[in-house]
């Protein structure tokens, strides 16, 4: 005998359809606002004490290269910047000292985009950091391409392949990231460099198949020092800055 079919009520079945759909926008809203709050708002950007092929291949070894940006430097000491539009001396207080040459950059960056903050990039940027440092200890090729310029996420899923093709995994925890401030800024044509010193803290290991350990230690937290370089082409309306280049020190 044929089960009869039971007709839902009408209005349960919308109830039940609002209900996911609300979930579902709430979700895609809330990734949406991570997204850009990390490099998504005219701002820009840890890496983990990994193996030691990692390390090289996201330090761009042999010669922890920055991938650079075309074009001739911009003169920041023309008379579109500083004082000659009175703009006072310190207006980078706690982030360069007047008349160095991280100064200097940042008021060519300013000068091609107003609308820059210093300090909003720098909140952007440790996000970043933890976010690819993460990305690349999962194998989250996904998030990294957003992330990373082309030439760097060709070295980082190298290690990825090769962590695969040896079924190695990596396991990463962040302690603290300690500090993230600008060491210097360059801007060429439209293309805006920035480069950010990373000192954190963090718990790294990988384990092989069998859950042995390879590399690092699971009960020791590594001091790291990273330097990092970001760069946006500012004539873009793409607000995103994108990771050019890796170093430590």
């Amino acid at each position: 005998m044929a089960r009869p079919r039971v007709r839902p009520d009408k209005s349960e079945s919308e109830h039940d359809v609002d209900i996911y759909t609300i979930i579902f926008l709430a979700l895609a809203v809330f990734i949406f606002v991570r997204l850009r709050a990390v490099l998504g708002q005219r701002t820009g950007g840890e890496r983990t004490p990994f193996d030691h092929a990692a390390r090289n291949a996201v330090q761009g070894a042999p010669d922890n290269r920055v991938i650079p940006v075309p074009g001739a430097p911009i003169d920041p000491a023309g008379p579109a910047t500083g004082a000659d539009l009175g703009v006072p001396n310190d207006r980078w207080r706690g982030l360069a000292e007047p008349g160095t040459p991280l100064a200097r950059g940042l008021d060519a960056v300013v000068a091609q985009d107003p609308s820059f903050d210093p300090r909003h990039f720098l909140t952007g940027a440790r996000s970043a950091y933890e976010m690819i440092v993460l990305a690349f200890a999962n194998g989250d090729r996904r998030a990294l391409r957003d992330l990373l310029s082309s030439e760097v996420y060709d070295s980082f899923e190298s290690v990825i392949k090769d962590r695969e093709k040896h079924e190695q995994k990596t396991e990463t925890r962040f302690v603290s990231i300690d500090t993230a401030e600008l060491v210097s800024a360059d801007v060429r044509d439209r293309a805006a460099q920035l480069t950010v010193r990373f000192v954190s803290q963090m718990i790294s290991v990988t384990r092989d198949k069998a859950g042995n350990i390879v590399d690092g230690n699971p009960d020791k937290v590594a001091d790291i020092t990273d330097i990092w370089t970001f760069a946006r082409d500012t004539g873009s309306r793409d607000p995103n800055w994108k990771l050019v280049g890796t170093g430590s020190h």
